[in-house]
C-alpha cells in the first residue's frame, strides 16, 4: 500500500517540465490564438454582409456567444479539477472547437450554406433560412464548448510546468505569464491584421479556412510536447472544497469557536496536492466559516484516516473559501469593464465602418483592424513592464515582481477608464459630425479625423 501511494506520488509530479515546454505551449498558444481572433474579431461583418442578418440580431448573436463561452469555462474547469487533468481537458476541447471551425468554413464555402449575395440595387437582401441558421449555431455553440476547455486551463497548464516550491523556479512563472500574454498579443496582432484583410478582400473562404487551420496546428503542437509536460493529477474541483467548507460550516453554525486556532483541523497529507505553491495559513477574519475546521466527536474518523470533508474540513480548505470572498470586490469591478469591453466586436466594428478611416488617399484601416492599436498598445508595455520597470521599481518595493498583482490590476483599471472616456467623446463628436452632415443614422463615412477614430476603439 506505501508503494503504491510512493508511486501515486511520482505520478502526481513528474520531473518533467519547465522551460522546455515553452517552445510547444507557445506554439500552441500562437496558433490558437490566430485561428479564434481571426475566427471572431471580424465575425459582425460575416453575419452582417454574408448571411444578410441584420445588425442589432447579429450583435445579439455574438453578445450570446461570447455570454454562453464565458459560462462554459466553469465546467471546463470542473472536468480538468475533478477528472480529465488539463493536458485532456485542452485536448478534447480543442477538437471540439476545430469542428466548429470547420463547420462554420464549409458554410462560407459551400453557395447552399449561406443566403445568395445581394442583388445591384436591392434595398433588401435575403436573410439566412432556418437550415443555414442551425449550421451557424451549431458552429458557434462548438466554439463555446470548446473554449469552455481551454480558457481555464492552458494559461494554468503552462504555470503547472514550474515548481512554486522550488525558489529558483518562482521568478521563471511570472516571466512565464508575461511572454505568454506577449505571444498572446502577437498572434491577435496579425490576425486583426493578415487576416481580417484577407476576409474582407479576398474572401471568407480563405479568410475562415486560414483559421481553422491555424488550429488544426495548434492541436499538434501542443500534443507534440505531451512526453516532456509535467501533468499533474486531478485534485478535485474548488468548486466542490468551496461548497463542502459552506456545508460544514452551516452544520456547525451553532458551536462555540475553539480558543486557539491551533486546536482547528489540519491535514498536511490531504492537503498535499491542492497546495503546491504553499499552504495557506489561518486568519481572523470571517470567523463563522472557521466553524468548519472544529474537531467534535460526531465527525466519528480514527487518526490517519480522511474524514467527511461535508462534515470536517481543514484550515487550508477553509482559508480558500475566505479567499474566495475576499476576491468578490475584484470581480465585481470587472463586470462593469467586460461589459464596456463585449461593444468591442460589435457596435464599435459598426462605428469603425462609419469613419473615414483612410491614412492615404489609396489606403483605409479595414473596419476589423482597429483593435490592432489595442494590441500595440499591449504589447509595447509589456516589454516595457517586463524589461524596464520591473528592474526599477524592484529596487524601491523589494518585491522580486516589482510591483504586486493587485497594484497592477489598480493601474490596468485607471487605463481602462481613461480610453472608455476618450472612447466616449470621440463618440459624442462622431454623432455631431453626422447630424451636421444628415447622416445620423447611416454607415457613410464620416470625415473625422484618423487618430480620433482609433481613440474610438
Amino acid at each position: 500500500m506505501e508503494e503504491m501511494e510512493s508511486n501515486k506520488g511520482c505520478r502526481r509530479k513528474r520531473q518533467h517540465g519547465g522551460l522546455v515546454t515553452m517552445p510547444f505551449i507557445f506554439a500552441n498558444e500562437a496558433c490558437e490564438k490566430l485561428a479564434v481572433v481571426g475566427f471572431s474579431t471580424n465575425m459582425i461583418s460575416y453575419l452582417t454582409t454574408q448571411l444578410h442578418m441584420p445588425l442589432t440580431k447579429a450583435a445579439n448573436t455574438l453578445t450570446n456567444f461570447g455570454g454562453t463561452s464565458s459560462l462554459t469555462p466553469l465546467l471546463g474547469a470542473f472536468m480538468a479539477d475533478s477528472y480529465a487533468g488539463r493536458f485532456w481537458t485542452i485536448t478534447v476541447a480543442s477538437i471540439i472547437y476545430q469542428l466548429g471551425m470547420t463547420s462554420l468554413t464549409l458554410s462560407a464555402i459551400l453557395p447552399h450554406l449561406r443566403p445568395p449575395p445581394c442583388k445591384l440595387g436591392e434595398q433588401v437582401c435575403q436573410e439566412a433560412d432556418t437550415r443555414q441558421l442551425a449550421i451557424l449555431y451549431a458552429s458557434l455553440l462548438l466554439g463555446a464548448l470548446g473554449a469552455g476547455g481551454i480558457r481555464p486551463c492552458v494559461v494554468a497548464f503552462g504555470a503547472d510546468q514550474f515548481d512554486e516550491s522550488d525558489p529558483k523556479q518562482t521568478a521563471k512563472t511570472w516571466r512565464y505569464f508575461n511572454w505568454y500574454y506577449f505571444v498572446m498579443g502577437v498572434s491577435i496582432l496579425v490576425a486583426v491584421t493578415v487576416l481580417v484583410y484577407i476576409q474582407d478582400n479576398i474572401g471568407w473562404g480563405w479568410g475562415l479556412g486560414i483559421p481553422t487551420i491555424a488550429m488544426f496546428l495548434s492541436i499538434i503542437a501542443f500534443i507534440g510536447g505531451y512526453p516532456l509536460y509535467r501533468n499533474l493529477d486531478p485534485a478535485g474541483s474548488p468548486f466542490t472544497r468551496l461548497l463542502q467548507v459552506s456545508v460544514a460550516a452551516f452544520r456547525k453554525r451553532k458551536l462555540a469557536m475553539v480558543s486557539d486556532p491551533k486546536l482547528l483541523y489540519q491535514n498536511d497529507e490531504l492537503d498535499a496536492p491542492i497546495s503546491i505553491g504553499g499552504k495557506l495559513l489561518h486568519t481572523i477574519h470571517m470567523k463563522f466559516l472557521d466553524k468548519a475546521a472544529i474537531v467534535v466527536e460526531e465527525d466519528n474518523f480514527k487518526q490517519g484516516q480522511a474524514p467527511n470533508l461535508w462534515r470536517l474540513n481543514t484550515v487550508h480548505r477553509v482559508e480558500e473559501l475566505k479567499s474566495i470572498i475576499r476576491m468578490g470586490p475584484i470581480w465585481a469591478a470587472g463586470i462593469l469593464l467586460i461589459t464596456a469591453y463585449a461593444q468591442q466586436s460589435t457596435f464599435s466594428l459598426q462605428q469603425a465602418k462609419s469613419m473615414d478611416r483612410h491614412i492615404t488617399k489609396s489606403f483605409q484601416i479595414p473596419a476589423g483592424s482597429m483593435s490592432v492599436f489595442t494590441m500595440t498598445s499591449m504589447l509595447t508595455t509589456i516589454v516595457f513592464y517586463d524589461r524596464i520597470f520591473v528592474p526599477v521599481a524592484r529596487k524601491f518595493t523589494g518585491l522580486e515582481r516589482g510591483i504586486s498583482f493587485l497594484h497592477r490590476m489598480g493601474i490596468g483599471f485607471v487605463i481602462s477608464i481613461l480610453a472608455t472616456l476618450v472612447a466616449g467623446f470621440v463618440e459624442i463628436k462622431r454623432k455631431q459630425v453626422a447630424s451636421s452632415h444628415g447622416l445620423i443614422n447611416s454607415h457613410q463615412p464620416i470625415p473625422i479625423p484618423g487618430l480620433l477614430a482609433c481613440a474610438a476603439i
